[in-house]
């Protein structure tokens, strides 16, 4: 078959994250599932089985009950951060080292631990019932008590297997019979491959001969198949039945499997299961899922090193001006515990919440219905995307085809204009004329003919060329036999093998002329009056990657004329048709509107001239060796100085609103490259018309390559080219990876926009994993099939779209999205937000912790460097907890740009590709800021406390609290209700509290007057400094995001 054109497999990196995709257990070696193998399946006897086979069960989930709890706790405690505070907690436990009560350390500990656990709990039961479900659907099973109703996941290898029309095929099968009465069937493939076209299956013909489905049962026979591999293009195996006189031997092919995850799309089928779970060839094109951990969080654990190295630094110089003195080693442990502060355990917490808060705000966005976050662990990943590779059949595209375009060299008819079409076929075909046999002296065709009998050859001619059978269906008023044989309109469905000619023959019975009947030698046409046209197929020649072309000859039943149709693409027809001046410049006029481009041509032959094409064409079909070149050869006779009819357009419908979404990205600085299991003609014309590729933009078509030489050549022609978008094949691609990995990368990165066509799974995977490697920067895929699965694991983010055909890539992707269009708003709005409102959060909780840290060094430095704790037990909690935690928190509300404003400026995105929210820089700044304020409140306090110790807590603490609260207004751009709210109820919280604090602090000193003034002042010299910079920064040095708002 022309589809098949072998992908050869990719050799990706096992990974290692000691996650199995399926089995009964863990451990599939056990099971005898370790290693693959070819197999013997007998017909509907799955006990006789040679070897154990895994179960037919989907599994997404990352843990299982066994491995949930020491799986996330190890995911937990593998980070530095905490680890750490695992330490501390646990070192509370020797007497010595204790500074105060047990649980200061265990509850935030034990807080942390139980969010995440919970998270983590919900995540994967979401994940359990969204598998169980695909596992749940029901299939009907041949048995010897007759037909029996099983669940998917209950499937085995050697059971035979009824799917009806329009049902998933729930396991790799070899096709045994059809309801079809051609004796064949169509699938759809987009799932699994990417392809729109639908694909011809064949059942075994030793099974389609037998009268009912019933007598598979009781022939006895089996299937030979190959090992399981990641091929989806190839198959090989045999068919044996050995009661036969003589047995009967068949081999089986590609042509003869129904893989899973497609759709049949003809009639009711019957099959074997030859695969099953993690053999099936869906399953092993895609990887298995991993833990994603977003950069963000890398970069706050790389500062939590640096924190914990300077705690580590003060410790030491508290113990050397000590001179060392005593135990000294049990002095800096002192020191690390009691400066412990200056890496925040509420960090961590912060952070989670933060992005629960994060999820819950893109679920709830309106603007963006049905959109479902299912890794809440990393939404910033979306505020800092460079590259978003996507796929294009149903992601970009919808899949349904329109005719938009007939041109006819002097007068074209767009859409609008199909009525004067419609009116020239009615003519043409109730004129009396019409009936009497042109004449066939050469002299007919020079004269001009009319436009009328011109636009009729052009419709009679996409009438006929093609591989479209209308099938009837009962429509519940008329049943199937009936609507056949009247040819029922309401009834008729088309099937073919490409969605293209299905919208050509849909056109042409729109304009009067309808395909009504075919099979496997005629035709039938019927036209506007009524009149029934037959036709006799005397040869067929089939659509090829590598001719771009198809033929058909066919014998008007009513004339006697024969005639040779052909239509194909422009490049190939340009030098078959007659000399013309018109065909070059309109193609690519109509290719620039992203319009699909076929040529029509026709020639009439004369009884001779077929006879003798015959003879020769027959005796090359013969041939032994050579064969297809002389097939082609023969051919290629015919195709000389044909008749140019027309060129049609046809028009691949976009999703709403893809332009003005891939345009926003464009301006954010996001590259997009589009990754297709499509045609190459196909990917670069939706590439177009989606103006993925600019107009002012060239496009070069990287030609096929095969050898390192080739590669070498073809690289360095494309060097050559600037601001120039690749369109590159899977095949070209592989073997430019494997010889010029490091060139090729480089090139494609600078390349405004790329696209890879006839990718294979494993290839989409494959390239979004050397991007991430290449350029260290972060990716974002999207797509909406199963074929997608493995690309939107291997990224970044994964984005799956909810599309027709099935939810196979939304439920394994992180984000899930109802419409490509969504993307922008997710991306600009919510990817940016969270993104810069965990960077204020993670750099304002740093701080708070090393203000108190700070006050803690001054403290010990002044009374002879003494391990003793500034603040005790519930003061040093509160600080962390009710007295600022909801200020704090309340920073993931804050905004710098309305999203309508974000939306429109999408170039503020690209501010936060450099990563400056959350820089050495702003973090350095930070530092600053808390050692100016934690100094000048303990030296403030110091200073003026008069007698009393229990003064200076009082003094400071409460201008540190203060102090934190006015930094919160320091540093929020648009107030929310919910952040004032959070500002008094803290203060409100700090004054009632002080009643029950009396051994902490000298409850009758902070009623007085000196008490008020001195908190005033060590707050004022704190925070007022900070309000003034503030001021003459926006003034002097303004942010971009402030000129829109002002």
């Amino acid at each position: 078959m022309a589809d098949n054109i072998p992908l050869q497999p990719v050799r990706h990196k096992k990974r290692h994250d000691g996650h199995q995709r399926d089995g009964c257990c863990g451990w599939s070696r056990c099971c005898g599932m370790g290693d693959f193998r070819p197999r013997t399946v007998w017909l509907g006897h799955p006990e006789k089985r040679e070897q154990r086979y895994p179960r037919n069960v989907i599994n997404n989930q990352k843990y299982n009950f066994f491995t949930f709890l020491p799986g996330v706790l190890f995911n937990q405690f593998k980070y530095f951060f905490n680890l750490y505070f695992l330490l501390l907690a646990c070192s509370q436990f020797v007497n010595e080292l204790r500074l105060g009560a047990l649980y200061t350390y265990w509850v935030p500990l034990g807080f942390v631990l139980i969010i995440t656990i919970v998270r983590e709990a919900v995540e994967e039961v979401r994940c359990f019932l969204r598998d169980k479900e695909v596992n749940s659907q029901i299939y009907s099973k041949l048995s010897t008590r007759g037909t029996v109703k099983v669940k998917s996941s209950s499937i085995q290898v050697g059971d035979l297997i009824i799917v009806e029309k329009n049902q998933r095929v729930p396991a790799d099968m070899i096709f045994l019979r059809t309801s079809e009465k051609n004796g064949s069937c169509f699938l759809r493939t987009d799932q699994l491959d990417g392809e729109t076209d639908w694909k011809l299956r064949l059942p075994v013909s030793c099974t389609q001969r037998l009268p009912t489905a019933a007598d598979l049962l009781q022939i006895r026979s089996y299937v030979y198949a190959e090992e399981p591999n990641i091929d989806i293009h190839n198959f090989i195996g045999t068919f044996t039945r050995e009661d036969g006189d003589p047995p009967v031997n068949e081999s089986l092919s590609i042509e003869n499997t129904l893989w899973a995850s497609t759709v049949i799309a003809s009639g009711t089928v019957v099959g074997v299961v030859v695969y099953t779970g993690k053999e099936l060839r869906s399953v092993m094109n895609t990887s298995n899922p991993r833990h994603k951990i977003g950069l963000f969080d890398l970069e706050v654990n790389c500062l939590t090193k640096i924190l914990f190295g300077a705690l580590v630094v003060v410790s030491l110089v508290m113990v050397a001006l000590q001179h060392f003195a005593g135990r000294w080693y049990l002095q800096i442990f002192r020191f690390l515990l009691l400066f412990s502060n200056i890496v925040p355990i509420s960090l961590r917490v912060n952070l989670d919440m933060g992005k629960m808060v994060f999820s819950w705000m893109i679920r709830k966005d309106s603007k963006i219905p049905g959109t479902v976050v299912r890794a809440s662990t990393i939404p910033e990943q979306l505020g800092r995307i460079s590259y978003l590779l996507t796929d294009k059949t149903g992601t970009l595209t919808q899949n349904e085809m329109v005719f938009r375009r007939l041109h006819l060299g002097t007068v074209a008819y767009g859409m609008d204009s199909m009525d004067e079409v419609q009116s020239h076929v009615f003519s043409a075909y109730t004129q009396p004329s019409h009936d009497l046999p042109t004449s066939r002296a050469p002299a007919a065709t020079k004269v001009r003919k009319t436009i009328s009998s011109r636009v009729h050859e052009a419709v009679k001619a996409i009438a006929l060329v093609h591989n479209v059978t209308p099938v009837y269906e009962s429509n519940g008023v008329t049943d199937q036999a009936e609507a056949e044989q009247h040819y029922e309109d309401t009834c008729r469905v088309y099937q073919a093998s490409s969605p293209d000619e299905v919208s050509l023959v849909q056109w042409t019975e729109s304009v009067g002329l309808t395909l009504v009947g075919r099979d496997q030698s005629s035709m039938q046409l019927r036209t506007p009056s009524g009149q029934i046209l037959n036709f006799t197929i005397l040869q067929i020649f089939p659509f090829t990657y590598e001719s771009k072309r198809m033929g058909i000859i066919v014998r008007d039943e009513t004339t006697g004329e024969i005639t040779f149709y052909m239509k194909g693409a422009d490049v190939v027809m340009a030098g078959i048709v007659q000399y013309n001046d018109w065909l070059e410049e309109e193609c690519g006029n109509m290719a620039r509107e992203g319009l699909r481009v076929l040529v029509v041509a026709k020639k009439s032959l004369t009884e001779e001239q077929y006879q003798d094409f015959e003879a020769r064409y027959v005796q090359a079909k013969l041939s032994v060796h050579d064969r297809s070149l002389k097939v082609a050869t023969v051919i290629e006779s015919l195709e000389m100085e044909m008749e140019l009819l027309c060129l049609t357009g046809v028009e691949d419908q976009l999703q709403a609103d893809v332009r003005p979404t891939l345009e926003i990205l464009r301006n954010a600085g996001i590259k997009v490259w589009m990754l297709t299991g499509d045609k190459l003609e196909t990917a670069t014309c939706t590439a177009k018309n989606a103006h993925l590729v600019t107009r002012n933009q060239d496009i070069h078509v990287f030609r096929p390559v095969t050898t390192r030489g080739e590669a070498h050549l073809e690289l360095n022609a494309f060097r050559r080219k600037h601001d120039c978008a690749l369109v590159i094949s899977g095949d070209s691609l592989e073997v430019c990876l494997k010889f010029y990995e490091y060139e090729f990368m480089e090139l494609a990165c600078q390349c405004p926009a790329v696209v890879c066509c006839r990718c294979a799974p494993t290839q989409k995977a494959q390239i979004v994993r050397l991007l991430q490697e290449r350029t260290g920067k972060l990716t974002c895929a999207v797509g909406d099939g199963g074929n997608d699965v493995s690309m939107i694991q291997e990224a970044d983010c994964g984005v799956g779209v909810e599309g027709k055909e099935g939810k196979q890539a939304s439920l394994a992707a992180d984000f899930s999205v109802s419409q490509f269009k969504h993307l922008g708003r997710l991306l600009m709005v919510h990817g940016r937000n969270s993104y810069k409102r965990s960077a204020a959060l993670s750099q304002f909780v740093i701080h708070r912790s090393l203000c108190i840290s700070t006050m803690q060094a001054v403290f010990s430095s002044v009374f002879y460097f003494a391990s003793v704790p500034l603040y005790q037990g519930f003061l040093i909690i509160g600080y962390s907890t009710i007295y600022t935690m909801f200020p704090v928190f309340s920073l993931v509300l804050d905004k710098d740009v309305k999203s309508e404003v974000a939306m429109l400026y999408p170039e503020l995105y690209k501010d936060l590709l450099k990563g400056r929210p959350l820089s050495f820089k702003t973090f350095l700044i930070w530092v600053l800021i808390s050692i100016y304020q934690g100094s000048i409140i303990m030296y403030g306090a110091l200073l003026l406390f008069e007698s009393e110790f229990v003064h200076i807590v009082a003094i400071s603490f409460t201008s540190l609290i203060l102090t934190e609260l006015l930094m919160v207004a320091l540093t929020v751009q648009t107030w929310h209700w919910l952040m004032i709210v959070a500002e008094l109820l803290s203060l409100a919280c700090y004054i009632a509290s002080l009643v029950f604090l009396h051994e902490f602090i000298d409850v009758y000193f902070i009623a007085t007057l000196s008490f008020v003034w001195k908190v005033t002042a060590i707050t004022l010299v704190s925070c007022l400094p900070l309000y003034i910079l503030k001021y003459l920064r926006r003034r002097f040095s303004p942010p971009s995001y402030s000129k829109l708002t002002s």
